[in-house]
């Protein structure tokens, strides 16, 4: 029995309205899981005997978000919690999702279903934990193992071979040898899962704790060469495993891996394509991976610096350290405190001013001429005045006859 924290105690209500209709209700899986390895929860998932209709009768507002599946979400004093019918699933015929989902009254039944035995956990509204494949043992063990027969568990969704490799790296654990071998045979399954699913698990991957352990795993289980851009990088990616340094966000963890596979800012683009990751994404991971690349050779100025902008920056200096370099953020956070400015928007001259003061008509020196401007003025030049900028130009721009 454990004491339930306060996202439990928030949740209790909806417990009791369930066992109170006369239906079961636990908390269940990954909440579970990190309260047993006292880390901090972040959802709380629960499962019922409840069938979704029956639980929209319970409850006065609720929103169908995967009813088909069993789930309905209950809004309740300002929270949202996700419950789950217990259910048994049938043959998965793309190794993505069930041909068929049928509703249970056995907790039991439901749990055999999940991935991985530590994910396998329920507990009741006293703290008890309800534990039928050893899942305690595990955490204990510090083991990540299927649950039931692992080649079962993959060829229902094959996505749970990334996620166990995942759970390695999140959670510094070892990985089963069963459960390793299945995924070693079966690793090609990979390809049936959609890039941005096998995305959520990369990153994670990339992130965790034991990232060294789940890297090194992901490698010998040939995972790597169904992932986009990977499958030529097997010397790479064991390099950018002895990286032993935290990452803390996905540009980081992006950059890091683009500095390491060798790719320019160019080929940068065409390889997160692959990953589909977003515009706004790649775009300030091109912008990393190019500060990078300057900061490895010397410090930032002022011109990098304002392109970059001041968080990208650091995680730049992050990045620097991990790789062994000195890092100073003081000076570039004095450095970026000290800008002129930090946007176009800001200098006190605009296209129109320019237009009249060189009696020139609108064209492609426009442009150029604010981009110089800009540059005189980041490097202390002249001062973002307009009265002095125009002396400025006016001075360097001499009309003809």
């Amino acid at each position: 029995m454990i004491l339930l924290d306060h996202q439990f105690k928030q949740a209790l209500p909806i417990i009791d309205k369930i066992e109170e209709a006369g239906y079961e209700a636990y908390f269940v899986g990954g909440s579970v899981r990190d309260t047993l390895l006292n880390k901090p929860i972040n959802d709380v998932d629960i499962a019922t005997s409840a069938k979704p209709n029956e639980i929209k009768k319970i409850f006065q507002k609720t929103v169908d978000i995967g009813i088909e599946h069993g789930t309905v979400m209950v809004l309740w004093k300002d929270e949202t919690y996700e419950i789950t019918t217990f259910r048994t699933e049938s043959t998965y015929q793309d190794f993505r999702r069930p041909d068929n989902v049928e509703f249970v009254r056995s907790l039991k039944e439901d749990l055999k279903r999940r991935d991985f035995t530590i994910n396998a956990l329920a507990m009741n509204r006293n703290g008890e934990i309800i534990d039928y494949f050893n899942g305690q043992k595990d955490i204990e063990k510090k083991l990540i193992q299927a649950v039931g027969i692992p080649e079962e568990r993959f060829f229902e969704d094959a996505l749970r071979m990334m996620r166990g490799v995942r759970f390695v790296s999140q959670l510094n654990f070892d990985m089963e040898t069963e459960t390793e071998r299945a995924i070693q045979k079966h690793h090609a399954l990979l390809e049936k899962i959609a890039v941005e699913r096998i995305q959520v698990e990369f990153l994670k991957l990339l992130q965790g704790s034991g990232r060294q352990k789940g890297l090194e795993l992901f490698i010998q289980t040939n995972l790597y060469s169904y992932c986009p851009g990977l499958n030529k990088h097997k010397s790479e990616l064991k390099n950018f495993a002895q990286l032993d340094c935290s990452i803390d966000n996905s540009l980081i963890a992006w950059t890091l891996l683009l500095h390491f596979l060798k790719k320019t800012t160019d080929e940068a683009e065409a390889f997160l394509r692959g990953w589909k990751c977003s515009k706004k994404e790649m775009t300030q991971v091109k912008l990393a991976l190019f500060a990078l690349n300057h900061r490895l050779k010397k410090p930032f100025d002022r011109q990098v610096l304002y392109q970059t902008g001041l968080e990208i920056a650091l995680d730049v200096e992050t990045m620097i350290g991990c790789l062994g370099f000195a890092v100073d953020v003081e000076a570039v956070k004095k450095m970026y405190e000290e800008l002129p400015i930090y946007t176009k928007n800001e200098m006190k001259i605009n296209g129109n001013d320019l237009q009249t003061v060189l009696n020139q008509k609108p064209g492609k020196w426009l442009g150029e001429l604010m981009t110089e401007i800009e540059s005189a003025i980041l490097k202390n030049e002249v001062s973002n005045e307009s009265q002095e900028l125009l002396k400025w130009v006016t001075n360097r721009y001499k009309l003809e006859d």
